[in-house]
């Protein structure tokens, strides 16, 4: 009878098993599942074809680029960009049905920070993403740096893309705001799948902060007030110091789940948790053979130090930085709560920690089930600008 009970298992397990395969929903795709079939709709969103819509692409008879294109007329590139006016705000894409986005291109003119992006999923009112434009792709600080890892890119010379899957069940909405008092021009892509979504998919999130500067003896805070389930899958930081010597030494401290005064996970330097080491320093000979030590950026899947900005001895007088980590390997995973703050730490002349007072902002980047706690308030337009 045993044997009967345990030949019915393995019957229904491969049946199971065949209906899973069967059912492959199109994402989480990589090289190891590439072959694969799915019923899943491939869908992408532009200014050629604002709804998606199969087939619907090129069809404009005017646009931005009409003069550009008079000689040719349809489907010649009429409407390849978006312009949005000082004050307003471009619904850059507003899907219906469920799926997941799974690649952002676009590349922006103007001032970075001034440009709010914004997405919706669902029903929600408030965002799961407020971020100023640069700061979500890696360029907090008005100035192109390559950045070449699994979840960002940005390639020459301002394309950002954004590689990050974010699945929604209902709607999907992004959009931009253009806080400045001049027009932003905008040609991008989204690039989305129309798909059954897993149960246990939960929502993409990012919330931008920024410190100038940051109090003495304070901390800074890289965010909080995240309520829910989820995990946490990334940080992206333009630190900007007002001292000089290394300036790197603060831990990174994650609270979750009910901690309070001491953190689950306590990292041990700033460049650690970037997964570098010792200031970031390489020692090298210049032409004359003399040795020096310099910052050295690098590009990995998962880290980097991918901008670094050296004062010019007149009037760029800061060094400033851009780094990031990616949690993709090893998200962090939290049941009820989670902040998640980081030490502004140099040194002193004598050998004790020098608590500084430097400019920095981040972006947090997670994953949890809705509904989100409301975000604080933006920075303004003032205290967000880079000078």
């Amino acid at each position: 009878m045993k044997q009967i009970i345990t030949f019915c298992l393995i019957l229904v397990g491969i049946s199971v098993a065949a209906q899973s395969d069967k059912n492959f929903n199109g994402l989480s795709v990589d090289l190891n599942n590439l072959f694969r079939l799915s019923t899943a709709k491939t869908r992408s969103i532009s200014p050629e074809n604002f709804t998606g819509e199969k087939g619907k692409g090129g069809m404009a008879k005017e646009g931005v680029a009409s003069k550009n294109a008079r000689d040719l007329g349809q489907g010649w590139k009429v409407n390849p960009y978006i312009i949005i006016e000082p004050g307003k705000t471009f619904t850059l894409a507003e899907i219906n049905g469920s799926g997941a986005i799974q690649h952002i291109w676009l590349t922006p003119t103007g001032i970075w920070r001034f440009s709010i992006l914004r997405m919706y999923w669902d029903d929600e009112t408030t965002p799961s993403v407020e971020v100023p434009l640069g700061d979500f792709f890696g360029m907090g600080w008005q100035e192109y740096a390559q950045l070449s890892s699994l979840a960002v890119c940005v390639n020459p010379g301002s394309a950002f893309n954004s590689y990050w899957v974010m699945p929604f069940r209902k709607k999907a909405k992004i959009t931009i705001e253009n806080i400045n008092t001049e027009p932003v021009r905008i040609f991008y892509q989204i690039d989305y799948t129309l798909t059954e979504v897993p149960d246990d998919a939960a929502y993409f999130h990012a919330q931008f902060r920024r410190t100038n500067p940051v109090k003495y003896k304070d901390v800074f805070t890289i965010t909080e007030g995240i309520k829910g389930k989820g995990h946490y899958v990334g940080t992206y930081m333009a630190w900007g110091v007002h001292n000089n010597g290394w300036w790197g030494e603060g831990e990174i401290k994650f609270f979750m789940d009910g901690d309070t005064e001491f953190p689950t996970i306590n990292g041990t330097g700033t460049e650690d948790y970037f997964c570098g080491s010792y200031d970031f320093d390489t020692k090298r000979k210049n032409e004359a053979g003399v040795e020096i030590v310099d910052y050295t950026t690098f590009n990995t899947p998962y880290a980097g130090l991918h901008q670094v900005i050296r004062g010019d001895g007149h009037y760029k007088v800061m060094q400033r930085f851009g780094m990031y980590r990616w949690h993709i390997t090893d998200p962090i995973r939290f049941e009820k709560d989670l902040r998640i703050t980081i030490q502004d730490l140099g040194w002193r002349h004598d050998g004790r920690y020098l608590p500084q007072q430097s400019d920095i902002s981040s972006v947090a980047f997670w994953y949890q089930t809705e509904p989100h706690a409301p975000y604080p308030k933006l920075p303004s337009k003032d205290e967000l600008e880079v000078n």
